[in-house]
């Protein structure tokens, strides 16, 4: 079974005169839907959007898997663990929250921020925060995160170019850019699909430069 949700359906948020614009598919903050909680791992799939000198300022989190993917500009992230690094296209943090960690993100950079980040839930809370970014991951490379039970897949594709999606109880399709047709469902940028027990389909690019964030989750 597959659930299609537009962008124009997710909920605005963020703080526009501080140069923060924030798109979220599920219940976040004051959007409060009991039905939209989460699906299989994933309680947050955030796209955000940061003019330059904008940021969050140090906050909380725990018992959570955060894992963030940078589409255009520069992520400046520092955490209580003494982790300071800057993350660009291409690049896949994770933050293990675990028994509880503060971070700070901001856009340094001369230009406009852009990315998208997911939160999963762990199969066991508790544990010691931990850090980990990958620089440039390619498309043939899965990123796995075992605390969620869950692996992320990076497919960018070419206009006619075609894509199998893992099988699994749960498979979350994010289209972070361009344009894709998915089981005779057409799809653009910041459009979901939520899928419960797939097996066999693909997608198609149907733009040059499309670019797939695809989760595949066994709970």
């Amino acid at each position: 079974m597959m659930d299609v949700r537009r962008a124009t359906e997710r909920y605005r948020g963020g703080d526009p005169e501080a140069g923060i614009e924030s798109f979220h598919a599920f219940s976040f903050g004051p959007h409060f839907d009991p039905d939209n909680l989460r699906f299989g791992a994933l309680l947050a799939c955030n796209e955000e959007r940061l003019d330059p000198g904008a940021g969050f300022d140090e906050h909380p989190h725990s018992h959570t898997e955060i894992v963030t993917w940078v589409v255009e500009g520069e992520l400046t992230h520092r955490d209580s663990a003494g982790h300071a690094t800057v993350v660009r296209a291409g690049d896949v943090q994770r933050l293990s929250s675990a028994g509880g960690v503060r971070h700070v993100e901001r856009n340094d950079g001369p230009g406009p921020l852009t990315f998208v980040q997911m939160w999963l839930a762990p199969l066991e809370p508790g544990g010691d925060p931990w850090y980990e970014i990958v620089h440039g991951i390619a498309d043939s490379t899965p990123y796995a995160v075992p605390e969620a039970g869950a692996m992320l897949h990076v497919r960018r594709l070419a206009a006619g170019e075609r894509t199998a999606l893992p099988d699994g109880p749960y498979a979350y399709v994010h289209v972070v850019r361009g344009e894709v047709i998915l089981d005779g469902e057409r799809l653009g940028p910041g459009d979901a699909a939520r899928i419960t027990d797939a097996k066999d389909l693909e997608a198609v690019g149907l733009t040059a430069g499309t670019e797939l964030l695809v989760w595949e989750m066994t709970d």
